[in-house]
């Protein structure tokens, strides 16, 4: 008996933690959307209505798909790369993609405001070489943002995926190079389809990550570029509207659901082995 209640025994802390620090206060934010005065669908009517809101969730959702897709070439080809490696040297690479990590995000973001500043490093080279007669404007734009966002995820991808392709056995893709196989087709029915789960999570991780991100839109997008989360931050801080608030983090909770669901199938769809 005691063997049998022994693993419940054992996760229940962590499940009480999982529990109270998780799940009701999500669940009594997605609740307080339900109990407007004006009706249950009165918060979600009034979010859809607004064409800025909407546009703020396009934006969010456009910029969390691009800096994913990136993230997910750049960290694969990195990855890849460094499974390569030698033993020794495979272990400086992974510290030095964890480095950045170490680092926080607002200083990470921070670093590119100096980077792409009318007077920043870049626009300075720019004009010292000719290739400009006057700064460009990169700030306050989604390119900012995609970028800093990339900067921030793809050492994160890197760790995902390094270790997935290292364990990819040897001798397997040998065989497909001995049976004829050509380097595409050595990737794209060998490599690939054993990385995929790899690919998923990461993917997930990168998505979730950016779709959620606070900082960096705040600080490199600023209003002209506003995110869910920048949204999320000013209604429930500025102007005090916890009804808003929470209506908006429900909205991202649902959202990050569907897209992480839809992520994972068309992995599956794509390659069977994912599964």
């Amino acid at each position: 008996m005691i063997k049998r209640l022994s693993p419940w025994i054992l996760a229940g802390p962590a499940s009480l933690l999982v529990l109270v620090f998780l799940i009701l206060p999500v669940g009594s934010t997605l609740i307080a959307t339900f109990t407007d005065a004006k009706g249950w669908a009165a918060p979600y009517a009034a979010f859809f209505n607004s064409g800025f809101r909407r546009t703020v969730l396009y934006r969010t959702i456009e910029i969390s798909l691009i800096t994913t897709i990136i993230s997910v070439v750049l960290g694969f080809i990195a990855a890849y790369v460094v499974a390569q490696m030698p033993a020794r040297l495979k272990s400086i690479m992974i510290i030095a993609a964890v480095f950045p990590l170490l680092t926080g995000v607002v200083v990470r973001s921070f670093a590119w405001l100096i980077l792409l500043g009318k007077n920043g490093i870049l626009n300075t080279a720019l004009l010292s070489v000719g290739f400009i007669s006057e700064p460009i404007s990169m700030l306050y734009t989604e390119g900012a943002v995609i970028a800093a966002m990339v900067y921030l995820f793809v050492p994160l991808m890197i760790l995902t995926l390094a270790g997935v392709l290292e364990g990819i056995p040897k001798d397997v893709v040998e065989a497909a190079t001995s049976l004829g196989a050509t380097p595409f087709a050595v990737f794209r029915q060998v490599i690939l389809p054993l990385a995929m789960p790899g690919l998923i999570v990461g993917a997930v991780l990168v998505f979730t990550g950016s779709f959620t991100s606070y900082a960096t839109p705040q600080l490199l997008g600023g209003e002209r570029q506003m995110m869910m989360g920048t949204l999320l931050y000013q209604r429930a801080m500025v102007t005090f509207d916890w009804t808003g608030a929470s209506t908006v983090a429900a909205i991202m909770v649902v959202v990050t659901i569907l897209i992480v669901v839809l992520m994972t199938r068309l992995a599956r769809r794509l390659n069977p082995m994912a599964g």
